[in-house]
């Protein structure tokens, strides 16, 4: 049975004890076990991805690479999308244990909430990031007067604060609880256990609309329309500028493949839990928009996860002077490992020489003396 504190068990939702809502699980146990399986084979492939890429940004930006503004942006980025990749084992273990989570009630409120410090941080260095392209372009004067690492690292900060707050609710709410032998991890709205009353219900409800439609104004609405505003300013004004029309090309793919990569990464997320909300606050259930809830929001959770994967790929590898860093440092750890592997080896092979000789001369000795 599946824990009835929960609509979806993805740590990037919030829902909340709405016990009449598994009365027809059991039409979807089967499907639930193939999404589940699923979920954490993708998991497990973001962790890996995640951790590695992520990490290699994080090594070249933060100590490969002169300390740029650009660097700045990137290595908060990385770092941001680092952090929850790294917490993902928690999660594939959550849901490889059928819903049980054994972590402690502190480990089940943080890993909530670095979710969705991932989710905010990693949205908001995108409109900086955005932003501030927007400006060097429209503004290159204004930009190299005041653009510098120290307000670049000053603004990142910022960025990082306003994803805590933005993030805290999670924290607030998260709870854990004893339900059929299991520990599940759940978000109690109410502060309560008793579902009986109608006062608890509908403050349970609000609460949970209120932070549903509030991650989805603000953590997807507002940052979308900002990247695609700044994005459009920079295609109209690289249109104009002649001078500049050889790297139209170039910019208008880059471009094209940040605002898409966001857009299909979150976007399935954040309205398949609203319908999903909608589906359940109405007097009307509808049974074919819990089905289509049951199968997507897993599907979708698992690929807004994948955008932690990707940033590394959209946002830096195409950087020409960080693929060369990149490059040239592998290439300098392998030409190390290689040479001291090389050195043991001649040094093995020249003691093994040696002993063999004593023992030749050493044999020669006891041959004489015989």
């Amino acid at each position: 049975m599946m824990d009835p504190y929960n609509f979806t068990n993805s740590p990037l939702n919030n829902n909340s004890k709405y016990e009449d809502y598994y009365e027809d699980y059991d039409e979807y146990t089967d499907l639930r076990k193939s999404v589940n399986i699923m979920s954490i084979i993708v998991y497990s492939l973001d962790f890996v991805l995640g951790v590695v890429g992520n990490g290699i940004v994080i090594w070249v930006t933060g100590f490969k690479m002169k300390r740029t503004v650009n660097t700045v942006w990137f290595l908060n980025l990385a770092v941001a999308d680092f952090l929850f990749t790294f917490f993902l084992p928690l999660s594939v273990a959550y849901t490889a244990m059928g819903f049980h989570w054994p972590f402690g009630q502190f480990m089940c409120k943080f890993n909530s909430t670095l979710s969705l410090i991932n989710m905010f941080a990693s949205v908001y260095i995108l409109v900086v990031i955005s932003v501030d392209r927007c400006l060097s372009v429209v503004c290159p004067i204004w930009a190299q007067n005041h653009r510098n690492v120290s307000r670049a690292s000053v603004v990142s900060f910022g960025v990082w604060l306003f994803a805590l707050v933005l993030s805290s609710p999670s924290f607030v709410f998260r709870e854990t609880a004893l339900h059929s032998n299991k520990i599940i991890c759940y978000n109690n709205f109410a502060f309560s256990d008793h579902n009986e009353t109608l006062e608890v219900v509908e403050l349970r409800s609000i609460r949970h609309r209120a932070m549903i439609i509030t991650r989805f104004i603000i953590g997807f609405v507002v940052p979308f329309v900002i990247i695609i505003s700044c994005y459009a300013v920079i295609i109209h004004r690289l249109q104009r500028n002649r001078s500049m029309s050889g790297r139209t090309g170039r910019t208008l793919k880059i471009i094209a493949a940040v605002v898409t990569a966001f857009f299909i990464c979150w976007a399935p997320f954040h309205i398949l839990v609203l319908i999903e909300m909608v589906n359940h606050t109405e007097m009307e259930y509808s049974s074919t928009l819990q089905y289509v809830t049951t199968v997507g929001i897993p599907i979708a959770t698992s690929l807004a996860f994948l955008n932690s994967c990707l940033n590394p790929l959209l946002y830096v590898f195409m950087a020409q002077d960080f693929k060369v860093k990149v490059r040239k440092s592998i290439l300098k750890v392998l030409e190390t490992a290689f040479t001291e592997e090389a050195s043991r080896t001649n040094t093995c092979t020249n003691s093994i020489l040696t002993i063999q000789n004593k023992e030749k001369g050493s044999k020669s000795f006891s041959d004489a003396e015989v």
